[in-house]
């Protein structure tokens, strides 16, 4: 079985989601996309497949959200994908993809959905 998550390893659950797939048994592909960022096509693939839709994949607290002003509706996928490609920080987290699919691992029982 694969599973990829997207980790932010100073972020508490992303750890609580990382030892619970350890827990279960799987070893997996950790992605730290603030030391690797992700390419635009990855962000492309994660928001589709998760179903969040580009701007369901940012997240708000402790970044630079509001200093970016991307609370503005009008803003393009393009330039939401900008603003994560500069600041990687942005993206929400975790974020794993399994056999079963691809989410926003919030709250853990999500977990169960992709694997």
């Amino acid at each position: 079985m694969t599973v990829t998550l997207y980790h932010n390893p100073r972020c508490s659950t992303a750890r609580n989601v990382l030892a619970e797939i350890r827990a279960r048994g799987i070893e997996p592909e950790v992605v730290d996309y603030q030391k690797t960022p992700l390419s635009r096509d990855m962000l492309r693939t994660l928001a589709k497949d998760s179903g969040l839709g580009v701007r369901g994949l940012l997240r708000q607290k402790e970044t630079p959200y509001d200093e970016l002003g991307l609370h503005d509706p009008a803003l393009s996928d393009d330039q939401l994908l900008d603003a994560i490609e500069a600041h990687p920080i942005l993206l929400n987290r975790p974020i794993v993809a399994g056999p079963k699919g691809t989410r926003l691992v919030r709250p853990m029982a999500v977990l169960d959905e992709v694997l």
